[in-house]
């Protein structure tokens, strides 16, 4: 298929995942055809085509990438009756068959937490965030589930209220998705939802030696601990903070993916004694 103002690559598409500017990504693939390979593209939301009429409407004023299996009849039609609604829809080149042959990450959908009564993924953990519950917020927003819920409750009543609220909790002990060994919550939840790549991975250990006291496995972890400690100060309404916090992890991921090689100097004309 040919380019168009309609169309994105998968090149393309990969470089605006997982950044705040990113699409809004609509999968929708035949059920055979997903049963076949379970996996979404990061952040991607599962929708049926013939249902269109009701959840399309939703989408205005919003960018939106449109992925089928192979990027032909069903994300041209999609996308189509959606640019009919007033929404800036795209399709992804290739569909997700392209996506998968250029070896881009994508995300297993069995581990993606099941939604509540409302339709929502709900995440609970405990209060007053530092590190790793800032940064895991981070991932799912940007790469798992874009709507995703967070709440933040005293050590004690994370437990109840996952049961109470059909949350799921995350980074405290004895569930799932918690530290393993010498892992923090960040490591497993990217090992575990598939998206480890070089940069993510630089990121993962950036996370890890900030938050277990093991400054000496990343140079920069001094300084993502400095920041964490500090907007931890600044703010009493932990959502704020993280609202905050995701500004702070957008940059080191962006550092990571393509910066890391870029040099600082002043002055840049010294002149020589």
């Amino acid at each position: 298929m040919s380019a168009s103002y309609t169309s994105i690559s998968s090149d393309k598409l990969s470089r605006l995942i997982g950044t705040a500017g990113a699409p809004t990504l609509i999968d929708v693939r035949l059920d055979e055809d997903f049963s076949a390979d379970p996996r979404l593209i990061p952040g991607a939301v599962r929708h049926s085509y013939l249902d269109v009429q009701d959840w399309g409407p939703r989408l205005m004023r919003q960018s939106v990438v449109v992925v089928c299996n192979k990027g032909e009849q069903l994300s041209e039609g999609t996308a189509a009756w959606l640019r009919c609604g007033n929404v800036a829809a795209e399709v992804l080149e290739g569909g997700y068959l392209g996506w998968r042959e250029a070896e881009l990450p994508t995300v297993l959908a069995d581990k993606i937490p099941r939604r509540d009564g409302h339709g929502r993924r709900v995440w609970v953990t405990r209060s007053r965030p530092k590190i790793d519950r800032i940064a895991c917020p981070w991932l799912i927003r940007r790469f798992v589930d874009p709507a995703a819920v967070f709440m933040f409750v005293t050590s004690a009543e994370v437990a109840s209220v996952a049961e109470r609220f059909e949350a799921t909790a995350f980074d405290i002990e004895n569930v799932f998705w918690s530290h393993r060994g010498e892992l923090c919550t960040f490591d497993v939840m990217v090992k575990e939802f598939g998206l480890s790549t070089p940069s993510m991975e630089r990121l993962a250990t950036m996370v890890r030696a900030a938050d277990t006291a093991r400054l000496d496995l990343s140079p920069e972890a001094p300084g993502l601990l400095a920041a964490s400690l500090g907007l931890s100060r600044m703010f009493d309404d932990d959502l704020e903070q993280l609202n905050v916090g995701f500004l702070l992890y957008d940059a080191f991921y962006r550092w990571c993916r393509e910066a890391t090689r870029e040099t600082h100097n002043w002055p840049t004309n010294k002149v020589k004694p």
